[in-house]
């Protein structure tokens, strides 16, 4: 395996545990009372919290929903296409 083959491949799981991260943040904005500091919900929140609070000073949430999730989850997806998606940056130079 080449080095563009391994960062290929070690991109493409960390943006698709990011990208499952993100979704489990937004399925767990349905449900504001859980508290998100504890197992196993502390799983999703300290890896992701660093990158959403900052978000939430930009675009606070509005109506009590908290986009930042989507928005987060969107940029990760995009990412992970344009890297290591079928026709990905690091794709195609592997």
């Amino acid at each position: 395996m080449t080095s563009v083959a391994i960062a290929a491949l070690s991109t493409g799981i960390v943006l698709s545990v990011y990208s499952l991260l993100f979704l489990f943040r937004i399925i767990l904005t349905w449900n504001p009372e859980v508290d998100l500091k504890t197992l196993p919900f502390a799983i999703a929140y300290w890896p992701t919290e660093f990158l959403l609070a900052p978000t939430r000073k930009l675009i606070p949430p509005f109506g009590g929903v908290d986009i930042s999730p989507i928005i987060w989850f969107g940029i990760v997806s995009l990412v992970r296409e344009l890297l290591v998606g079928q026709q990905g940056i690091l794709k195609m130079m592997a």
